[in-house]
């Protein structure tokens, strides 16, 4: 690595440890029922579109009521599917009640026999974000991949509102986001004027 690249490392990695400690610190209280309310008022994936979310670990905000309300829907609902590092993840159809597996990273997926599916409209979990869109992830940079080998599908970040920052530091290959949902509302993101 260079200089700059071990710089962009060392911020990605201070910011990370930061924010896992910010967020821990939040008390849900119904927040997740607010961003529900919110996407479902003006954000909600249009008809028909295959909808991935994912299963919350540890102090993630919870996308299940969202979920459930957009089964309600007829939505079909999808979770990820960890793959091999350095690969965009794998889909597998989810519902409500559906029995999830332990898989590694301690995340809970689908079950192998769950058919695989290509999502049209993503919620993408994240440690921080800023205006622009850009994201902070765990690291392992799963969802960047992923959303550059599905152009087309929307993708809407999913977090506390206290996990905006004033900005991510950002590397090639970071994919910025075009809206992130919180429990205050829908931040349109997009480069500063």
């Amino acid at each position: 690595m260079n200089v700059v690249a071990d710089d962009l490392v060392a911020r990605k990695a201070s910011l990370r440890r930061a924010m896992i400690g910010r967020r821990a610190g939040l008390i849900p209280g119904g927040a997740a029922e607010a961003v529900a309310r919110h996407v479902l008022a003006g954000h909600a994936p249009p008809p028909g579109a295959i909808v991935s979310a994912f299963w919350p670990m540890g102090h993630e905000l919870d996308p299940r009521p969202l979920l459930e309300a957009l089964h309600a829907r007829g939505h079909v609902l999808a979770l990820p599917v960890a793959t091999r590092r350095g690969q965009p993840l794998a889909f597998r159809r989810w519902a409500p009640g559906d029995p999830l597996a332990t898989a590694r990273f301690g995340l809970s997926e689908p079950l192998p026999e769950a058919p695989l599916l290509r999502p049209d409209w993503l919620l993408v979990p994240l440690l921080a974000f800023d205006r622009r869109g850009h994201r902070l992830g765990y690291g392992a940079g799963y969802y960047d991949r992923t959303l550059e080998s599905l152009p087309g599908a929307v993708a809407l970040g999913f977090a506390y509102a206290a996990q905006e920052v004033a900005a991510v530091p950002v590397g090639p290959g970071d994919v910025p986001l075009p809206a992130v949902a919180t429990e205050r509302g829908v931040i349109a993101c997009g480069e500063p004027a």
